[in-house]
């Protein structure tokens, strides 16, 4: 195995252990501890502490290993885990996660020590233990004649020390989870002369081992090893029966000395003296073994591909012939996917030419045999994007510990509730929301949930709430970030607005066009400048950042009540159906995830504006001539088609010449030069060649029902009445 590729290994397991032990850390506030949490948290740094020490990694090993004795005394019962604890061991998770970033970025760990830290923890175990709070453990470590009693048949690969593993290192680690009773080293087909390779293994050892720890965790600590080696467990009371397997490869000499080990450990019944001396094993080896502060630990990965080592009662096999039970997961690098959804983006590309000139040469064969082709990419693509697709938990559950730190910080008391965490979304996309995700908590905690003394008087629970909820709704993902605080103020943004010049001193806008004023560069309406917000600085770049993704966000406030902030996102920024339309000779796409019908236009509407309505069974329906949007020559059409579109809970009827169907649409992003569009979201190639934009349709819907609701709201001027005034005859 190479070392690099175990490193690399080491470091994502780290990191997802230490998002297990702070994920637990935050539940056990809330919630009574069981003795499932403390045993996986003292997994949690025992694991890394072992893994840390396979590398040397000396600086996290030190400090693993005080913490897993804090650990150690907290699931024994001799301390209790309070909220000053709690806070010492979130602060412990900190550190750690530090020292892998430091050695992510090939950087020093020594200098990043904590001596305050570490004082700390020194301090907790230095306390008395008739000082200590009693706890009743619920689950007692096993007397040691509860203990298994295991035969270990461990023959590692031959490359295994030119990899940079040592095997010792494993029995060293071993001995911390339990007692080596007797190691046998064997050699297994040593060398002569020119032909002998020091960097190569020539042993194989045979052991008796007792621990109180299950057959499942003591085949993970060979994880790293599993490739090129053979690797037996069995309960020492059956291992009498698998003798045969053990020696299934083995050399006539090997076997008989593998045998002869076994008798002597007592798996072939009673032992008996050694008729070779020259066959006794090393003395070196059958010195008591280093204890974990003598030597650092080997590591102990995570489950993923564990069954590689057998152990009974599962079905003997050599490790090389495979897993137990193969695992539902692989991982693969983003880059490689990434690359591969580009080359299906350009195959798309390739079938909607060919398709186009099949149906040109109107031979029914080929044109069967391309839509076959178009039915199969079309397959292709859904499964592929979907592998990009993860769940939006994963941003979600950073913040449980910012709504904790943050709260304490400003003295308020906030519990935070997460719904829909399982909605999944495109990875590029869920990893450009933490940062105006992060502004619009920070914000809700510090501006719209009021302090515990100001909510009871308000008559609410001094405790505030802070929802992070997610969900599908029309082809698109929505986040809301809501909180039960005091809500905006209109009149005082209202008041910042006017003062700033964004709006004029007579406009009586709706609350959504006020609300949006928070988004603008500079604007605050805090009363106090502090660490976390009343500068003006970060919600224009919220804005800015949900836009790059071809979102929006919208505000819904009521004084007294709460806040919510509502972000609206397609599903993935990659390959969407299209549905194509004509507008004055040119081409445009429409995301076919908001289209919901197609109407012809009725006859006699005036076409002397950009706006105008229809009666939709019963529903006002504005339209956008796109043509007059677009300042585009109109073209003569016998007809004229309304695609009537939908974006969240607004409606709006975009007008085209003609309607050519869906299309598979390849979204390939504009240049900087038309990065201040509003009304296209980005380009693509159509089968002819030709480039057709893409239209982004919120931006459209809402610009349609603005423009129409400011039509019919605004009382009329002094000249509405003069013949020929552009108002007159608009109001109803």
């Amino acid at each position: 195995m190479d070392l690099e590729q175990a490193l690399q290994t080491f470091l994502e397991e780290s990191r997802e252990l230490l998002d297990e032990m702070e994920s637990i850390l935050l539940d056990v506030e809330a919630e009574q501890t069981s003795a499932e949490q403390l045993n996986a948290l003292f997994r949690t740094m025992h694991t890394i502490k072992g893994s840390a020490g396979l590398f040397g990694l000396e600086t996290i090993v030190s400090f693993a290993h005080q913490a897993e004795n804090l650990l150690d005394q907290l699931r024994d019962g001799k301390l209790a885990l309070d909220d000053e604890l709690v806070g010492l061991l979130l602060r412990c998770h900190d550190h750690v996660k530090l020292l892998i970033q430091a050695l992510t970025a090939n950087e020093a760990l020594e200098p990043l020590r904590d001596e305050a830290l570490e004082a700390a923890l020194l301090g907790y175990l230095a306390v008395p233990q008739a000082m200590q709070p009693e706890r009743h453990h619920e689950d007692p470590k096993p007397a040691a004649s509860q203990r298994e009693r295991w035969l270990l048949s461990l023959r590692f690969g031959p490359d295994v020390l030119r990899s940079g593993l040592d095997p010792s290192s494993f029995i060293r680690y071993l001995a911390t989870l339990g007692e080596v009773e007797q190691i046998h080293a064997i050699s297994c087909r040593l060398p002569a002369g020119a032909d002998f390779d020091a960097e190569g293994n020539y042993l194989r050892f045979e052991l008796l081992y007792q621990s109180d720890i299950d057959e499942q965790s003591l085949s993970e600590v060979f994880e790293f090893v599993r490739e090129d080696s053979e690797l037996f467990i069995w309960p020492l009371k059956i291992a009498a029966a698998h003798l045969h397997e053990a020696c299934a490869s083995a050399t006539p000499d090997e076997a008989a000395e593998v045998e002869r080990a076994w008798h002597q450990m007592g798996a072939l019944g009673q032992a008996f003296p050694l008729e070779n001396p020259a066959a006794a094993p090393d003395p070196l080896l059958e010195h008591p073994l280093a204890t974990p502060d003598d030597e650092p630990s080997l590591a102990k990965p995570s489950p993923a591909g564990r069954a590689d080592i057998q152990a009974e009662p599962a079905p003997a096999a050599d490790a090389r012939g495979g897993r137990g039970g193969e695992s539902r997961f692989i991982k693969v690098e983003a880059g490689k996917l990434d690359s591969l959804i580009n080359l299906i983006g350009e195959l798309v590309i390739a079938g909607a030419a060919a398709n186009l000139i099949a149906r040109r040469s109107q031979q029914t064969q080929l044109v069967e045999a391309t839509l076959s082709i178009a039915n199969l990419i079309e397959q292709i693509r859904a499964g592929t994007l979907s592998m990009r697709m993860v769940q939006i938990g994963e941003i979600f559950h950073r913040f449980p510990r910012v709504v904790r730190d943050v709260s304490r910080e400003l003295g308020k008391e906030i519990q935070l509730r997460i719904v829909g965490a399982e909605t999944e979304l495109d990875k590029s996309m869920v990893e450009k929301l933490g940062d105006p995700l992060l502004h619009i908590v920070r914000n809700a905690i510090d501006h719209g949930i009021e302090p515990p003394p100001v909510r009871v008087a308000g008559g609410k629970p001094a405790q505030g709430n802070l929802w992070l909820n997610a969900y599908h709704e029309s082809g698109s993902v929505v986040i809301e970030v809501a909180d039960d605080g005091g809500g905006l103020s209109r009149e005082r943004i209202l008041a910042k607005a006017r003062q700033r010049g964004l709006l004029g001193e007579d406009e009586e806008p709706p609350d959504s066009a006020v609300f949006q004023q928070i988004f603008e560069a500079g604007f605050s309406t805090a009363e106090q400048v502090t660490n976390l917000s009343g500068r003006g600085v970060g919600m224009d770049v919220v804005k800015r950042g949900i836009e790059q993704l071809h979102g929006n966000i919208e505000i819904d406030s009521e004084a007294g009540r709460g806040t919510t902030f509502r972000i609206r996102l397609p599903l993935t920024l990659a390959i969407i159906d299209g549905f194509l339309v004509e507008v004055a000779g040119s081409t445009f796409v429409l995301p076919l995830e908001t289209v919901i019908e197609c109407i012809e236009l009725p006859s006699g509407l005036p076409e002397n504006g950009v706006h105008d309505c229809i009666n939709l069974r019963g529903e006002l329906l504005p339209l956008l001539h796109l043509d007059h949007f677009f300042e585009l020559t109109p073209t003569v059409a016998a007809r004229r088609n309304v695609v009537v579109s939908q974006y969240g809970d607004r409606k709006a009827g975009l007008v085209v010449d003609a309607l050519q169907g869906e299309f598979q649409t390849v979204i390939k992003p504009l240049g900087a030069l038309f990065s201040t569009l509003k009304a296209i979201s980005g380009s693509t190639i159509l089968g002819t060649g030709e480039v057709a934009l893409i239209l982004d349709v919120p931006a459209l819907i809402q610009h349609a029902c603005r423009k129409e609701s400011e039509r019919f709201a605004l009382p009329p001027r002094a000249d509405a009445a003069r013949p020929g005034s552009p108002l007159q005859g608009s109001t109803p």
